[in-house]
């Protein structure tokens, strides 16, 4: 897509799909995924944005091979501006490191909030889609990310520990936080089975107990060369682009833009920034 000039406001006018993508339960694959789905969508064209969202544990880099020398803590410091601290991983693709404290960035000032906005406000360059890797588990910051992003991808695998945390996800974003339609993704599914079975048992559930929406997003197969990829520090699409991961991958990029969601499904980036700033924190229950 052509770039805007440099210095020109990133989002004027233009409308980013946000994208929260979590799972409740940790090993469930979720880096992985947000990682390759980033390089997925930039190779179909798109200019990516990947926001580390485990803030004290980040790991997106470690992934694509990348040793930031700066983090959004520097840029809450006013150390550097974020165009500065973003790391290319390829081409389209671009990743915002980590800061090193999840409190901090947890509990942002209203200054520390406002430098956030006006960082993303003036990036001088548009993307079109905005993944946020949040952590594992159901921490307040997890559910802030995901409550204010347009879309929310739940990550399945087929392990009970898996069914059950994804249900205490949802039931807790459904309930607190008033997100009402999720998609959901199979995960290491053998390959040549289909994932929706798995997807219909977590339906099934809430279904019966919760006012939700679940759609299909589909499935990645459990693929050695993904495996492969991730040793090597690379994304499948790119390392092995005819495997079935990447292939399946690939299916999922091309889908996304046909998301539906109550706000439209996009907006400016700095809008995302400004709806987690403004949530009061969760009222957190036990989930049964």
């Amino acid at each position: 897509m052509p770039q805007p000039e440099a210095g020109s406001r990133m989002c004027k006018g233009l409308a980013t799909q946000v994208i929260a993508v979590s799972g409740g339960k940790g090993g469930v694959g979720k880096t992985t995924l947000a990682v390759n789905l980033g390089a997925a969508l930039a190779r179909s064209g798109k200019q990516v944005l990947l926001l580390d969202g485990d803030l004290g544990l980040a790991n997106i880099d470690v992934q694509l091979g990348l040793t930031p020398r700066y983090t959004l803590e520097h840029v809450l410091n006013g150390e550097r501006t974020l165009a500065e601290i973003l790391q290319p991983a390829g081409e389209r693709l671009h990743v915002v490191p980590a800061a090193s404290g999840a409190a901090r960035m947890a509990r942002l000032s209203s200054a520390e909030h406002a430098a956030i906005v006006r960082a993303f406000a003036t990036l001088p360059q548009a993307f079109d889609t905005l993944l946020v890797d949040t952590a594992a588990g159901l921490g307040e910051q997890v559910l802030r990310l995901a409550s204010a992003a347009a879309h929310v991808l739940i990550v399945l695998c087929d392990e009970p520990a898996s069914l059950t945390d994804a249900y205490g996800l949802i039931k807790v974003l459904s309930r607190e936080c008033g997100v009402r339609n999720f998609q959901v993704l199979a995960n290491r599914v053998p390959q040549g089975d289909s994932g929706e079975p798995l997807f219909r048992r977590l339906q099934k559930v809430t279904d019966r107990y919760l006012d939700v929406h679940l759609s299909f997003a589909g499935e990645v197969p459990d693929d050695p060369l993904l495996l492969k990829a991730v040793r090597a520090q690379r994304a499948v699409v790119n390392a092995y682009p005819g495997s079935p991961a990447a292939r399946a991958l690939q299916r999922l990029a091309g889908r996304i833009g046909d998301w539906a969601t109550s706000d439209g499904g996009g907006g400016r980036i700095e809008f995302f920034f400004e709806r987690l700033h403004a949530q009061r924190g969760p009222r957190l229950q036990v989930v049964k």
